[in-house]
């Protein structure tokens, strides 16, 4: 049997006459008279097909018993639509099949909801996610990551690169997130775990020689969930010898351009802006800041040095900073209740100890507990440094300087959300943030972290500084890649020597006794002669998360897990039985549900 001569897309005015074979679901029946109309639909799109009672009569008969989603196989003959009939939004809306015959290949059951239009159920999508898949909107993000993927994949071959596989199974190493475990059988008690990236593989294949690897890599990360963070997720990894910083940066900077060109439709101007990781956070509170409007973070602490305000003298006198940005004409968007509300989401979520405000009424009244505080000379300061005017509120942050920052940045964002600065905006505001800090300072632990991941390269300016203890003042050759105010990706130049390397593991406290331990393997391979290296990695998911215009990077993974790690298809993470524990030498102490 030939299941089909054209897909659904396919046949068009210039087909008229001839005879067709078309298989697929039926995404609408409707009655005329006892004239039956199927939209007929398959992966490509729709056609029309009519069952006339008075040309093929047993034919039609069969048609009265078809509901959606049934799946079918139709032969019949091409004819033009009657003038006044024809459908605009359909490819195929010229034409129509009349059915000559008509194959149930399979019935569908009552639907959990309808194909088309809004589900609202995220649950019941992900549960019934086969059905899910079969959506417009679904159908598009799928066929939108496959251009995206194998963009990437032209693009890196034609630079030369070669798509190399890393090991899924590998030993666990703190890269920043909790690792998945997997239970080794025949070494009981031993456990692998799964890639949070393959970081260590791709600088191995750089002293092994390949000099240009690519991957669309599968990683695993145990952590909370979120709408752009699933479990298992896919990277664009990609990593190189003998280059730089810039070299990375223009090689994934002609990779987005092709995406977008090749997707989308748009061309995306090249070089991007780079930006220090300072500037970033000074002016927009954020590492990854979104530059598609205004509201920049400016400092004040030179005109509140002499305050007789109390709470503005003890922050400065205690190091820190006083700093506002200015929500232009956002006052008639907040009544008192609701700026009580924005103090009481800065303390509860964003931990700040408080947030000041100052509003500014129609007619020029500055309405706030803090003013009459203030000086004249400081408010006349004030309001010519953040050009204060009526209808415009102010948003105070005094503490240390990173925690002032990045409180105002939320309240940046926040207020752009309420302002509508973005909405409906096409705009695609590429931008490098460069020259990160190199570690970070946990109080909590009294240790330091790597800021982007252990193998990062301190800048050759800062090396004495690594020497001395002085860490807060390393900086990184590390870069990330932002569009819109979300992270695309980001990399760095590796360290390559095995002296820097166990450096800068004793700078995060990892004795030498575990740097054997789990990075032997890593150290030894720098005793042979490694070359300079770099790299980045682009998330995947992200990328076409943005493109496709959706919220959830889990409108564009097949087969996501839900907001609490569930694969609600398969119905896992399941409980196993004590028989599978006993052969992996694994003792459970969780309490059967």
């Amino acid at each position: 049997m030939s299941y089909r001569t054209h897909h659904c897309a396919a046949l068009r005015p210039t087909d008229v006459g001839t005879t067709v074979t078309l298989s697929g679901w039926v995404d609408s029946r409707r009655d005329h008279g006892g004239v039956i109309f199927v939209d007929l639909r398959d992966r490509e799109g729709i056609t029309q097909v009519v069952f006339r009672p008075e040309e093929h009569p047993a034919v039609a008969e069969l048609s009265h018993g078809l509901r959606s989603e049934d799946c079918i196989t139709v032969t019949g003959l091409v004819s033009a639509r009657l003038a006044g009939t024809e459908n605009p939004k359909l490819t195929t809306g010229g034409i129509e099949v009349v059915a000559t015959a008509l194959t149930v290949l399979n019935k569908a059951d009552v639907l959990p909801f309808p194909i088309e239009g809004k589900v609202s159920n995220e649950d019941l999508r992900l549960e019934y996610r086969y059905l899910d898949l079969r959506r417009a909107d679904m159908r598009t993000n799928l066929r939108l990551r496959h251009r995206v993927t194998k963009a990437a994949r032209d693009h890196f071959d034609e630079q030369g690169f070669l798509e190399i596989e890393t090991p899924i199974l590998s030993n666990p190493t703190p890269e920043g997130a909790r690792d998945f475990l997997v239970p080794a059988r025949l070494t009981p008690g031993a456990f692998y775990a799964l890639p949070q990236a393959p970081q260590q593989y791709k600088q191995l294949l750089q002293v092994a020689g390949v000099e240009k690897y690519f991957q669309i890599a599968r990683c695993f990360r145990d952590e909370d969930l979120r709408a752009e963070r699933q479990l298992e997720f896919t990277q664009i990894d990609v990593e190189a010898s003998f280059t730089s910083e810039l070299e990375i940066q223009t090689l994934i900077e002609g990779l987005l351009a092709r995406i977008f060109r090749e997707t989308k439709g748009v061309e995306i101007p090249t070089p991007f802006p780079r930006m220090a990781y300072r500037e970033a956070m000074d002016r927009f509170g954020s590492d990854k800041p979104d530059l598609r409007f205004g509201l920049e973070i400016v400092e004040l602490s030179d005109i509140f040095r002499d305050s007789p305000f109390k709470v503005f003298q003890s922050v400065l006198a205690s190091g820190g900073v006083i700093r506002a940005l200015n929500a232009k004409g956002a006052a008639e968007k907040f009544s008192k209740e609701q700026l009580k509300k924005w103090e009481e989401w800065a303390k509860t979520e964003l931990g700040a100890k408080g947030l000041a405000y100052i509003k500014a009424s129609p007619t020029g009244e500055w309405e706030s507990p803090i003013v009459k505080f203030f000086s004249e000379s400081e408010k006349a300061a004030l309001a010519e440094r953040l050009d204060f005017q009526p209808g415009d509120v102010l948003f105070f942050g005094a503490d240390k300087r990173d925690a002032a920052c990045e409180v105002l940045g939320r309240v940046r964002l926040r207020c752009a959300e309420l302002l509508e600065l973005t909405k409906g905006s096409e705009e695609l505001n590429f931008l490098w943030v460069v020259d990160f800090p190199l570690l970070a300072f946990v109080p909590e632990e009294n240790s330091w972290v790597a800021v982007h991941h252990p193998f990062t390269r301190p800048k050759a300016d800062d090396l004495a500084h690594l020497e001395s203890g002085a860490y807060e003042n390393v900086r990184a050759v590390a870069y990330d890649v932002v569009l819109n105010g979300v992270e695309l990706g980001g990399g760095s130049i590796r360290i390559h020597e095995r002296d820097l390397q166990a450096k800068m593991f004793a700078a995060l406290g990892i004795s030498p006794e575990e740097q054997q331990e789990k990075f032997g393997h890593l150290l030894r391979a720098f005793s042979f002669g490694a070359p300079p290296h770099g790299g980045v990695a682009l998330g995947l998911d992200r990328l076409v998360m943005l493109i496709a215009g959706t919220e959830s990077i889990r409108d564009v993974i097949a087969f996501p897990k839900n907001n609490r790690g569930q694969d609600l298809l398969t119905q896992s993470p399941v409980q196993v039985e004590p028989k599978l524990l006993r052969e992996l030498a694994i003792q459970s102490t969780a309490k059967k549900p």
